[in-house]
């Protein structure tokens, strides 16, 4: 059986508001951290730091504006609305993140990917997806947009460090989307608009619920299906890493000793400054 779980409010003043999925046992997710789905128009965040883990931005396509990215290690970027841009922390790298410009409204994903414990502590880099460049599947009342990973023939052209799966999918009323998941990779559904089911549970907005599908032990085949009006969802898939996660929120390791030395650097001035 699938797990739902309720999603959390996480609202700074009128600027900033989202839907959370954080705070639970690390192995419900892995290789996922954590999951902001969030409306952005003014500077929200000062410049902080990210360690042992990956931080990753997606804008859908319906906000107004691109969202101005930047990091300790001289990488700065316009994030398009429909692309993405994916900062592989490793050792430590500051950055910060702002609507291009204030007033207009961002609508975007913030991901959290652990990274394997071999790449914890390499020097931190970036990856940028344009929104022309995200493949597209059509099917019939379905559009499955692929930002990262593979669906339906489609590659994603990123290789990030961690190998995961996004799909954005838009569906119609009542439309339907079989979704294949193979023998050891895990998979949660975010509902972005609408409400909708997977195998006749239901989740949605409405009830501030998520959907967390039992890890698949062989190949096998959900049912995606929208509720009258239509909906949207993020679908999440990864292979998990089965390693501890000791975290400090901003930093996360696969050990207690790697995470205190790098708050350690941090405090040191040794991940850069913006």
């Amino acid at each position: 059986m699938s797990n739902i779980v309720r999603l959390s409010r996480a609202n700074r003043g009128n600027h900033f508001r989202a839907y959370s999925l954080h705070g639970f046992d690390p192995a419900q997710l892995d290789p996922f951290l954590g999951i902001d789905h969030a409306w952005m128009s003014a500077p929200t965040f000062p410049p902080h730091p990210h360690a042992g883990f990956s931080a990753v931005t997606y804008l859908f396509l319906d906000s107004e504006i691109g969202i101005a990215n930047r990091d300790s290690r001289g990488n700065s970027k316009l994030i398009e609305p429909g692309g993405l841009h994916w900062t592989a922390a490793g050792r430590g790298v500051v950055h910060e993140e702002n609507p291009a410009l204030p007033g207009r409204t961002t609508h975007l994903l913030q991901i959290f990917v652990n990274l394997p414990q071999e790449r914890q502590d390499a020097a931190p880099f970036a990856l940028s997806l344009s929104p022309q460049d995200v493949p597209v599947i059509q099917r019939p009342g379905v559009r499955v947009r692929v930002p990262l990973g593979s669906f339906g023939g489609a590659r994603s052209p990123l290789t990030p460090p961690t190998e995961v799966t996004l799909l954005d999918i838009s569906l119609d009323a009542n439309a339907e989307l079989d979704v294949p998941l193979a023998a050891g990779q895990r998979a949660f559904v975010l509902p972005i608009f609408g409400n909708a089911e997977v195998n006749g549970e239901n989740f949605g907005l409405d009830s501030l619920s998520a959907l967390l599908l039992p890890a698949a032990t062989e190949t096998m085949t959900h049912k995606l299906v929208a509720k009258s009006g239509g909906a949207k969802v993020a679908l999440f898939i990864g292979e998990p890493l089965h390693q501890s996660v000791y975290s400090n929120g901003p930093m996360a390791f696969a050990s207690q000793e790697t995470l205190i030395a790098a708050a350690a650097a941090y405090r040191r001035g040794e991940m850069g400054r913006l």
